[in-house]
């Protein structure tokens, strides 16, 4: 089993390499999963890893990168087998 963060994050986060920013820092933190822009401007992710490193890249994302304004982060969490093995840009 392992643990699984699935966030939705709204603001200004398109067209400020928000994507890029998540993928080199779920990397950094040793998750895999996904990052994607939404067509109604959120950014969507899912990450997988140990809690405690997921409660970082929560927090992280709370703020994102520099050019980035985090209104909102819809968060769910859940357990069960792994589904990735690396961390990938989808669309």
């Amino acid at each position: 089993m392992t643990d699984r963060l699935h966030v939705c994050i709204e603001g200004r986060v398109q067209g400020v390499g928000f994507r890029y920013a998540t993928q080199r820092h779920a990397l950094q933190l040793g998750l895999s999963g996904w990052v994607r822009n939404r067509v109604d401007g959120c950014v969507e992710a899912e990450f997988e890893g140990d809690r405690d490193e997921l409660q970082q890249m929560l927090e992280w994302c709370r703020e994102g990168p520099a050019f980035a304004s985090v209104t909102h982060v819809d968060e769910e969490w859940e357990a069960g087998p792994s589904r990735y093995d690396s961390f990938r840009i989808r669309g």
